[in-house]
């Protein structure tokens, strides 16, 4: 028997099992190896919640990064493997089914708020040392100013043997005493620093309170002062600290000397932007990430009144081609290539360029003046790519489109933007690509309101929203209805009754359609049996006409379904009729037109929609099964008035006697007078449709229709 697969607690437990082994030989800790796994489970669920949370919860991932130093995870390299793992495997063994890109993006950001979790947690746990340090010297500090305190040799072992640099200057900022762990911070003997003057120790990026905070404690107006300070090495280089400076008083509580305690953070700052840089910037071409540009353009659309906004949002045209044929490594260096040329692009103080992922790129400007600059931006975008990228010895023309938004600041989120710049880009490309659209709001939101619908649509059919219409088919030459075509409509809660214009290409873009064609298929044929035992033999059997879309005709389950739904209503296949729009037999191979003739052999009707619109060979006709055309109604608009229109009459003529030789019927929409039927009745059309006979309806209006012929 197979295995059965892993449950999301395995996983967790796989995940934990391999974060403990990597993290475990760093860590000074009496556990065993599998206390300590059991340690990281809780940490290890908490992240797998996180990943999959609906929003971000930035204290919640600092926490497990502080828990971590809790679990005496001290040494920086179980930082390192720590977050080597979550990037590895998190997403791997926590994300479940969901979108891989919004995955790693949030595990990213996980990684960044543990190491600042991790980093102040360890930050505190090192002031608490010094804070044992700075009291150990407080009690210790008459050896400075009593040299024959009965303590000295207790402090020098402390000030000697701390792991943390601690330096001891007079209130004139000379340096009177250093310890080793200082000395090694500054990579400098004992005599390049023992009298040296603090003040000499300015950096460009001192925060603006780092000597306030030091003049008030050499006058004795405050005891100590805590920040994050940088100095600069002998050797050029930069030492980051956390500083602690404390006052000592002597036995009369007068000021006397300063206390430095240093913690050298230069390698934790370094780590902190490496995983800054790696959060906000895309590995492959190095161009801020859609996280980093979202903080742009939220900036942006905060800025003050008067301040404007410009973006380009540009997707290459073809590229899944270049991939496919070229190969993913081909496809990385031509972005690669197209960023650098993009980068080039905006150059400009309040101009940036990010990658938001795949074959998508943004350039953003900001200011005043944003109007005209945007448009020169998107100017020079769409001129940078005119020039060939070579790659692998070819050249390869890349083309894109560009969907652009400009507009104030302010009025806006960030999201709503970048939405009406991702439409207006595909209205771009729909128009054929290689070229750049404007935002237009009207657009945006009937954009909008189709996406509403291709999202609400699967749940609308569970949910019983969808309804069926039916028009009555009549024989030209009697007036008797011989049937009806059912006519599907959506019942929107918010939008009302909607048509099949403005849901079925949706469904069949999404797939749905096949669903939505069985139940309609399902439904019109309970309908007609019905019909049929409401009414009796009396009235002639009705037949009922369905539409089938391209995509439910390429279905592989298309012929059972229709035998499985006929068998289950005990409806005989006389009593269905599918029709299928010229368009999608036009050209049609054998594999494509065996499901029809094998539901033709069967005795199921099949009709040629809209006939006259695809622009067909003639004589493709004797090798469709079809055995009714129905004339699209473009032909007959000219006989609604008498006299009617001579060449639509010889047209039509000449289709009805064409047909009537290859013994198919005729069926004519859009039938909406008197005289346009009665004309189309001596030209020899067999069956009619349309709002001279009756609007689409409820099942009983045919009905009742269908009685009225019987008893008349």
């Amino acid at each position: 028997m197979s295995a059965e697969p892993d449950g999301p607690e395995d996983r967790l437990r796989r995940l934990t099992t391999i974060w403990s082994r990597a993290v475990f030989p760093v860590t000074s800790t009496s556990f065993t190896r599998v206390e300590f796994e059991e340690l990281l489970l809780p940490l290890a669920r908490r992240l797998s919640g996180l990943l999959r949370a609906r929003s971000f919860d930035a204290e919640e991932a600092r926490a497990v990064g502080a828990a971590l130093v809790g679990a005496h995870c001290t040494d920086p390299e179980a930082l390192t493997r720590t977050l080597d793992c979550v990037d590895a495997y998190l997403v791997l063994y926590c994300g479940e089914d969901g979108p891989q890109d919004e995955l790693r993006m949030r595990s990213s950001r996980l990684q960044h708020a543990m190491a600042a979790g991790y980093a102040q947690a360890l930050r505190e746990r090192t002031l608490a040392e010094q804070e044992a340090i700075a009291q150990a010297a407080l009690r210790a500090q008459g050896v400075v100013a009593q040299a024959l305190h009965a303590s000295e040799a207790r402090f020098r072992a402390v000030f000697e043997g701390a792991a943390i640099g601690i330096g001891i200057a007079d209130l004139d900022g000379n340096v009177l005493q250093v310890n080793q762990a200082l000395l090694r911070m500054f990579g400098g003997s004992e005599n390049t620093l023992r009298g040296r003057n603090v003040m000499e120790w300015t950096h460009p990026e001192d925060a603006p309170q780092t000597w306030r905070l030091y003049e008030e404690l050499v006058r004795g107006e405050r005891e100590h002062y805590h920040l994050e300070k940088a100095f600069n090495r002998q050797d050029g280089t930069v030492l980051w600290t956390n500083l602690t400076v404390s006052l000592l008083r002597d036995a009369d509580g007068l000021p006397q000397y300063q206390l430095a305690l240093m913690e050298d953070t230069t390698e934790r700052r370094l780590l902190n932007l490496r995983l800054r840089y790696e959060a906000t910037h895309d590995a492959l071409t190095g161009l801020p990430n859609r996280t980093l540009f979202f903080e742009r353009l939220e900036k942006a659309l905060g800025a003050g009144e008067g301040q404007r906004f410009g973006l380009c949002y540009l997707d290459l045209d073809g590229f899944k081609t270049i991939n496919d044929s070229l190969g993913h490594a081909a496809g990385d260096r031509l972005l690669v290539e197209v960023a650098d040329r993009l980068q080039s692009c905006a150059t400009a103080p309040g101009e940036m360029v990010a990658r938001l992922g795949g074959d998508e790129f943004v350039a953003l400007t900001t200011g005043p003046g944003t109007e005209r600059e945007v448009d020169e931006l998107a100017e020079r975008i769409m001129s940078a790519l005119v020039t060939p990228i070579s790659i692998d010895g070819r050249d390869l023309l890349v083309r894109g489109s560009l969907g652009i938004v400009e507009g104030p600041a302010g009025e806006r989120t960030a999201a709503e933007v970048l939405r009406s710049a991702d439409i207006t880009m595909y209205r771009a490309k729909s128009a054929g690509g290689n070229r750049s659209e404007l935002a237009d709001p009207e657009a945006d939101a009937r954009a909008i309101t189709r996406h509403g619908l291709t999202t609400a649509l699967p749940t609308a059919l569970e949910r019983g929203e969808f309804f069926i219409e039916y028009q009555p088919l009549v024989h030209l030459g009697d007036g008797s209805v011989r049937g009806a075509e059912a006519l599907v409509r959506w019942l929107h809660p918010q939008h009302g009754v909607l048509g099949p214009d403005r849901f079925i290409p949706l469904a069949e873009h999404t797939g749905l359609i096949v669903p939505l064609g069985r139940w309609v298929l399902e439904e019109s044929i309970r309908q007609a049996r019905e019909w049929r035992e409401r009414l009796g033999d009396g009235t002639g059997p009705l037949r009922i006409n369905v539409n089938l879309s391209p995509c439910q005709l390429s279905h592989p389950g298309l012929v059972q379904d229709t035998v499985d739904i006929l068998e289950r209503a005990g409806v005989t296949p006389d009593a269905l009729c599918l029709e299928v729009t010229e368009s999608a037999l036009i050209g049609a191979d054998d594999d494509l037109l065996k499901p029809l003739r094998r539901l033709a052999e069967m005795g199921v009707d099949i009709a040629l929609d809209d006939f006259g619109t695809g622009y067909s060979n003639l004589a493709n006709l004797r090798r469709l099964p079809v055995r009714i055309l129905k004339l699209d109604r473009s032909f007959t608009q000219g006989m609604q008035q008498f006299p009617a229109d001579p060449v639509d009459l010889k047209i039509v003529e000449g289709i009805v006697s064409l047909a009537h030789s290859l013994d198919l019927a005729v069926t004519v929409e859009g039938v909406e007078t008197g005289a346009q039927a009665e004309q189309l009745r001596i030209l020899g059309c067999d069956t009619a449709q349309g709002w001279y006979y009756a609007r689409p309806g409820p099942p009983e209006r045919l009905h009742d229709l269908a009685l009225a012929d019987a008893r008349g």
